[in-house]
């Protein structure tokens, strides 16, 4: 790895552990609510078990999210985000049609 590699990847990990102590603000949030993951799930037409699958996560953690035990983060709030948004192009784009 070249050093400068490796010096930019050691910032990105400190930068990593400042976020959760507060030192640092993240430079950007999404927040997916429990009753918009409901919301968006009922936009498609979907049951669990089918949007667990779209979504590349178990049944089980799609439960948790619409429960409000768990909060869908990173690439699983960013698809949700493109869903709740054009449900049907997002669709067609992950079927491939």
């Amino acid at each position: 790895m070249k050093d400068e590699m490796f010096i930019e990847l050691l910032r990105s990990v400190r930068e990593g552990g400042a976020i959760p102590r507060g030192d640092l603000e993240a430079s950007r949030r999404f927040h997916i609510t429990n009753t918009s993951v409901q919301q968006i799930r009922a936009k498609t037409h979907l049951s669990q078990s089918e949007f667990a699958t779209i979504m590349g996560v178990s049944v089980k953690t799609l439960q948790n999210w619409e429960q409000d035990r768990r909060k869908p983060t990173g690439p699983a709030a960013t698809l949700l985000r493109i869903i709740a948004n054009r449900p049907r192009l997002a669709l067609e784009a992950i079927h491939g049609r």
